[in-house]
């Protein structure tokens, strides 16, 4: 099925009617626990964007403040309702125990730098909100590495979009690419920030030492 056919070519039409404010929503919604994949919103996006029917950038900028809306619902049901709930019911809030603990573990293991780098992989993208609600993450840092890495992702799709949209083959191919290059971005940060951990860390511990050899 190629990309503006079927069920995506009803996303495109909505999309168009519903303007920014659809864009806004749909990312909303992709950006909570629903499963929605977010090509199906902001490639279309670009697409129009490429007709003249959309302005790119304010296209991107919807998406992203859909993103965050979402990320923030998580975030607020995780602070809200807590780890048991999830484990739970998350089931019947389409969060597998699997995908759950995953998302937690990674958070657990990087630290809040993972509300960046979670947005741009799969499955993570759309949890990573829910450990950093358990934490209780600072608003400040949440909503600037979910910003970031929202507003990174979304970008890469509308361009996407924009550039080849009407080529279901060349989408495909490309998209394809682009998640290869982000997942080894992902790694590579993730790797600097291990190491920068460790450091500093090390840099702490010589620090204690020092002082009390002194005392």
């Amino acid at each position: 099925m190629g990309i503006l056919d079927g069920f995506v070519r009803l996303l495109v039409g909505l999309v168009g009617q519903m303007g920014y404010f659809g864009i806004f929503l749909l990312m909303a919604i992709e950006s909570s626990f629903i499963p929605f994949p977010s090509e199906v919103v902001m490639i279309p996006a670009g697409y129009l964007s490429q007709k003249g029917e959309l302005n790119l950038y304010l296209a991107i900028l919807a998406g992203t403040l859909g993103s965050l809306v979402g990320a923030y619902v998580n975030y607020a049901l995780a602070y809200g309702l807590g780890r048991p709930f999830f484990e739970k019911y998350g089931k019947y809030l389409f969060v597998s125990r699997e995908d759950f603990e995953r998302a937690c573990s990674f958070f657990t293991r990087y630290g809040p730098f993972t509300t960046f780098i979670g947005r741009l992989l799969p499955v993570i993208r759309q949890l990573i909100s829910l450990p950093a609600g358990l934490a209780a993450m600072g608003l400040a840092p949440f909503s600037l590495y979910t910003t970031l890495g929202a507003g990174l992702w979304v970008s890469v799709l509308a361009l996407l979009g924009y550039l080849v949209g009407d080529n279901d083959v060349l989408v495909r191919a490309y998209l394809k690419r682009f998640q290869a290059l982000l997942v080894a971005g992902c790694i590579f940060g993730l790797a600097l920030y291990a190491l920068t951990r460790y450091s500093k860390r090390k840099r702490n511990q010589a620090s204690l030492k020092q002082g009390e050899r002194a005392l």
